[in-house]
């Protein structure tokens, strides 16, 4: 499909018909990216997304320890006000 590109301030753009969107599964925002000369628009992830189960494999590989086990420092005990 052909589209003309439109201006937009200093920019342009292309509008995108609706059953094109709606196949895609476009959203609001998008992600765009530059790949061997074409510009590929994807649905944007989620912010974050895949976190949580990345813990949860963490936890059940024991990654999951603290680093830094010392919880009251001398700063801590002298110094902070709670």
């Amino acid at each position: 499909m052909k589209v003309d590109l439109v201006r937009i301030g200093n920019s342009k753009g292309i509008r995108i018909p609706k059953p094109i969107i709606e196949q895609c599964g476009l959203g609001d925002t998008v992600e765009l990216e530059v790949k061997d000369n074409a510009i590929v628009i994807s649905p944007a992830g989620e912010r974050r997304g895949g976190w949580g189960d990345a813990f949860a494999a963490s936890a059940e590989r024991g990654d999951d320890e603290l680093l830094w086990d010392e919880q009251d420092s001398e700063w801590d005990k002298q110094e902070w006000r709670w």
